[in-house]
């Protein structure tokens, strides 16, 4: 099936009641969990992946997808209205969306981070419907030696980009690796670190990992008291709309976005925090006026806005055509789809032509409720702010232990869940990543796998991996992405920490000024 009947097929399964009824709901939940600052898109998709048993996958899948590009589409409002990101991949929005909402143009900010975030969707999707396509027709002839080679690439990627040093994101990659061989050995059927404990044996569930890490850890964040403190809520009025002028300088800063957000989702482990970074320097570089950067330059909220929200679009192109995730997010996504028995891949696109295209199609139909759901209802959505950090606690705790118990029905899975919510808050203490854990859990087996049909077929010889061209290209790929990640010390890494040193600066400079005038 070519791409463009595709589209038309997908839409056909789209538009049928129930799922659109479940793409409105997960855009809808996706988009409310926008505006509770922490959480974001991987926690707020793992709470949800329990509320999905009993629906048939492509429901369920829909459902969470739109929870998904929903929740990366409503991260500007806090970012503008509270000088807050809700995730790293909103921190550039924060530089420039909130000085422009503080000078009153809160509304006519939000419209520009809708709209952009709306072409954005809608261009990405469209790529995504004439990439994914040929790209899986291609993955087919892939054996068992290149599919080592493309996830060996994929974890040195994601490790070498994520986090602030490489050490880090290997450490975390490693550990994912670990958790992956835990349970019974399918070639060989010898238990492998169980600990003699029959629960191991089945292997730790992907629900119960992926809850501990990023839901059960925000908790302990909330206790913390790091979500704490009086709220400085910019109210939204005026028009909520923006002038032809502010427009015209928009829109080509949404277009470079959209370009710049596709390519880095495309490319395993770049993610929509580098894509925002690329876009705004980009854009900084060939204003006109670069000294309005950082002080409410329209195209600062245009461009990262539009970057995050293609990204989101390019990341799913490798995630269905090579069956490999392009970000934590699209990890926890792809963890659902295995859990459903879908393996991602090549082969989707010839096996299931239903639920692939009907994915695909359902995100032109999300991003367009999103834009109807956020313009008109931005004011009534902004209120979801001021819930206080104790019932957000309750409530995230509260699903997450519904979630990981209906599961399996075992206590067992309570306690895993909890010890890694504990391994989250350490991550999170010692700043190490988890998307490199996550990518190292989801694809640990295929690499297992991968590695040893490789080294069976070629009797034992590893120079298979760099007589295949595919294998040995990837491999050097491997090789470059870390000797780069050395190279640049964390450029990227340096400039995030760089903006949320600003806002923090910028957030006590406010609250000194109330203090005074208390």
């Amino acid at each position: 099936m070519d791409s463009l009947n595709g589209i038309l097929h997908g839409l056909s399964v789209a538009i049928e009641p129930t799922h659109m009824l479940y793409t409105l709901i997960g855009v809808f939940i996706g988009t409310v969990i926008s505006h509770l600052p922490g959480i974001g898109p991987s926690a707020g998709i793992a709470l949800l992946i329990p509320v999905t048993f009993g629906m048939d996958p492509m429901t369920a899948l829909m459902m969470l997808t739109g929870i998904y590009y929903g929740c990366m589409y409503g991260g500007a409002v806090t970012a503008i209205l509270l000088n807050t990101p809700g995730d790293s991949a909103a921190v550039m929005t924060v530089l420039d969306g909130y000085p422009l909402a503080r000078k009153g143009r809160a509304a006519a900010t939000l419209a520009i981070a809708a709209t952009s975030s709306f072409i954005a969707g809608m261009i990405g999707v469209t790529l995504l419907s004439f990439v994914a396509a040929p790209l899986a027709t291609v993955a087919l002839h892939f054996g068992p030696t290149e599919y080592f080679a493309l996830i060996l690439f994929a974890l040195t990627t994601v490790s070498a980009l994520t986090g602030d040093s490489l050490g880090k994101g290997m450490t975390a990659t490693l550990i994912g690796l670990a958790l992956a061989t835990i349970g019974i050995d399918l070639q060989t059927g010898v238990p492998r670190f169980t600990m003699g404990l029959s629960e191991l044996q089945d292997r730790i569930s992907f629900l119960v990992i992926v809850v501990g890490l990023f839901a059960v850890s925000e908790v302990s964040r909330m206790v913390e008291g790091t979500m704490g403190g009086t709220l400085h809520v910019v109210k939204v009025t005026g028009k909520l709309w923006f002038t032809k002028a502010e427009w015209k300088r928009a829109r080509p800063a949404a277009l470079r976005g959209t370009a710049v957000g596709f390519l880095c989702g495309a490319a395993p482990g770049l993610g929509g925090t580098i894509a925002a970074m690329l876009s705004y320097i980009l854009e900084k570089k060939i204003s006109k006026h670069p000294e309005e950067f950082g002080h409410g330059a329209i195209e600062g909220v245009a461009a990262p806005e539009a970057a995050v929200n293609a990204d989101t679009c390019g990341a799913f192109v490798h995630l269905l055509a090579l069956g490999v995730p392009g970000s934590g997010s699209t990890a926890v996504i792809m963890g659902a789809f295995i859990m459903y028995g879908i393996q991602p891949g090549p082969m989707l696109f010839h096996t299931q032509p239903d639920l692939v295209w009907g994915l695909i199609a359902s995100m032109y139909i999300g991003n367009i409720m999103l834009l109807v759901l956020n313009l008109p209802l931005v004011g009534l959505l902004a209120r979801i702010l001021y819930v206080p950090p104790g019932v957000l606690l309750c409530i995230v705790l509260g699903i997450a232990t519904a979630g990981v118990y209906s599961f399996n029905n075992n206590v067992f899975d309570l306690y895993l869940a909890l010890g890694f919510g504990v391994l989250g808050y350490i991550f999170r203490k010692l700043d190490i990543p988890k998307a490199p854990l996550l990518f190292g859990l989801i694809l640990g087996h295929t690499l297992e796998q991968s590695f040893r049909q490789s080294m069976t077929l070629s009797s034992g010889d590893p120079t298979v991996f760099v007589k295949s061209p595919i294998a040995a290209a990837l491999i050097a790929c491997s090789v470059i992405s870390v000797a780069a990640a050395v190279w640049s010390h964390r450029k990227p890494s340096k400039m995030l920490q760089e903006a949320e040193a600003k806002i923090e600066e910028r957030r006590l400079s406010e609250q000194r000024l109330a203090e005074e005038r208390g």
